[in-house]
C-alpha cells in the first residue's frame, strides 16, 4: 500500500507518515522499484497504534519506548498524564471563568479589559492588603463585573478586605444576589456567613428578601442572626422569632432588641412582640441573664404595655432583674406619653436608655449594661 492509499485510509496526513519514518517510529516494510514507500498491513496496524497513544496525550518520543522496550510499563506514565491533563483543565476552567467574567462586564475598548483583568489579578493576590487595594482603588465610573465580585466576598476570610468588597458590591451596579444566593447553599458556615452579610447589604428587592427569609432556618445560629437583623431593619415581622431567640440566647442581643423596638413600631406587631418577650420571661428556663437582657429589651417598645410589664417586673422575685426593671420603669415614668422621650440639660432628646440623639434621632451616647455588648462578628 502506498503512501497515498495509507494516508487516505488512516486519516494521518502524507506528511506525518514522512515524519514517522524519519523518527523510525513506523518505518515502511519496503520500497517499490521506483523507490515509493510502501506500508505491508502491520505497518498499518503500528500507524494506528501510534495515533491512539497520541490520543492519550503521550509525546511520539513516548510511543516509541511504549512500543518497543518490553520493560516499559505504563502504569507510572498514565498517573503523570492524569495529573497534567487536570493541571491543563485547572488553567482552561480560570481562563473560562476570566473570560466570562469580562464578558459579563461588558468592556466598551480593551482598556476596561486591562481594567478588569487587573482587578482579578489583585482579588487573586495572597496579600489581603493588595486585595483590599484592588477594590479601593478602582478608577471612578469604571465598571466591575458583580460576578467577580460576589465571588470573592464568598471566598474571602480577611474582615476588611471583605468589608471593602460588600461595599464595592452594593455599589457596582448590579445585585450579584443570584451568585451570593448560590453561596448560601454551601455546606460550609464560613461562607453562608459572608454571604449573607453581604445579601444583607445589597439594595432591598424580592429576591434577596426571599434569600435572608430562607437564611432564618440556616442551622448555623450566626446565619439566622444576620438574616434576621436584616430582615428586621427591612420591616420584615417573619424575623421576629429569631431576633426573640438572639435576646434569649444572648446572640447580637442589643442589635436584636433594637430591632424588634423598630418592628414594634407598626402597631399590629408590637402585641406579638410584647407577647413574646413576656413569655419568654415567664418560661421556667430562663435564668438570670436571660430574664435580664428580655428587660431590656422591653425599654425598646412604644407604648404604654411595655411600661406595665417593668412596673410588674420592678416587683420581680429575682432582685437583679427587679433593680434593672425599677431603672427603666423610673425612666420612662419620667416622661411625658405624648411624646415617649424627655431631654437632657442641652435639650437634646434622651430614649429609655439614657442614649442622647439628636434632633433626627441619630444616638450621641450609649448607656452602660449589666452584661456585655455583642456585634454582628
Amino acid at each position: 500500500m502506498l503512501i497515498g492509499e495509507v494516508a487516505r485510509r488512516s486519516g494521518v496526513s502524507a506528511r506525518m507518515l514522512r515524519h514517522y519514518d524519519a523518527l523510525g517510529l513506523v518505518r515502511p516494510t519496503g520500497r517499490t522499484a521506483g523507490g515509493y514507500r510502501e506500508y505491508s498491513a502491520e505497518d498499518v496496524r503500528r500507524i494506528f497504534h501510534v495515533e491512539s497513544l497520541r490520543s492519550l496525550g503521550l509525546s511520539l518520543k513516548q510511543i516509541g519506548r511504549a512500543l518497543e522496550d518490553p520493560d516499559f510499563t505504563p502504569s507510572a506514565l498514565v498517573g503523570d498524564l492524569i495529573r497534567w491533563t487536570e493541571e491543563r483543565l485547572e488553567r482552561e476552567r480560570e481562563l473560562l471563568e476570566r473570560l466570562r467574567a469580562i464578558d459579563a462586564s461588558g468592556p466598551a475598548d480593551w482598556q476596561d479589559v486591562l481594567r478588569i483583568v487587573a482587578l482579578m489579578q489583585g482579588l487573586g493576590s495572597a496579600s489581603a492588603a493588595r486585595r483590599q487595594q484592588a477594590v479601593l482603588t478602582r478608577p471612578e465610573g469604571a465598571s466591575a463585573p458583580t460576578g467577580l465580585l460576589a465571588e470573592a466576598v464568598l471566598r474571602e476570610t480577611d474582615p476588611h478586605v471583605a468589608g471593602a468588597l460588600r461595599w464595592a458590591l452594593a455599589r457596582s451596579g448590579g445585585d450579584g444576589a443570584a451568585e451570593l444566593a448560590a453561596g448560601m447553599r454551601s455546606e460550609d458556615a464560613g461562607t453562608r456567613r459572608r454571604a449573607v452579610l453581604a445579601i444583607a447589604e445589597l439594595p432591598e428587592t424580592p429576591e434577596t428578601t426571599a434569600v435572608l427569609a430562607d437564611a432564618l432556618e440556616d442551622p448555623d445560629a450566626t446565619v439566622r442572626g444576620h438574616a434576621a437583623l436584616a430582615l428586621g431593619r427591612r420591616g420584615r415581622t417573619e424575623a421576629v422569632p429569631a431576633l426573640v431567640a438572639m435576646v434569649v440566647e444572648g446572640l447580637h442581643d442589643v442589635d436584636a432588641a433594637e430591632a424588634l423596638g423598630t418592628l414594634s413600631q407598626d402597631p399590629g406587631c408590637a402585641d406579638r412582640v410584647l407577647a413574646a418577650l413576656t413569655g419568654e420571661l415567664a418560661a421556667p428556663t430562663a435564668d438570670r441573664a436571660t430574664r435580664i437582657r428580655l428587660t431590656q429589651a422591653l425599654v425598646e417598645l412604644p407604648g404604654t404595655a411595655a411600661r406595665e410589664v417593668l412596673r410588674r417586673l420592678a416587683h420581680d422575685d429575682d432582685r437583679a432583674v427587679a433593680l434593672v426593671a425599677s431603672a427603666f420603669a423610673a425612666v420612662l415614668d419620667e416622661r411625658s406619653p405624648e411624646d415617649g422621650a424627655g431631654e437632657d440639660s442641652q435639650g437634646q432628646a434622651e430614649d429609655p436608655r439614657g442614649r442622647r440623639r439628636d434632633p433626627e434621632g441619630t444616638r450621641a451616647g450609649m448607656p452602660r449594661h449589666p452584661g456585655p455588648r455583642r456585634r454582628p462578628s
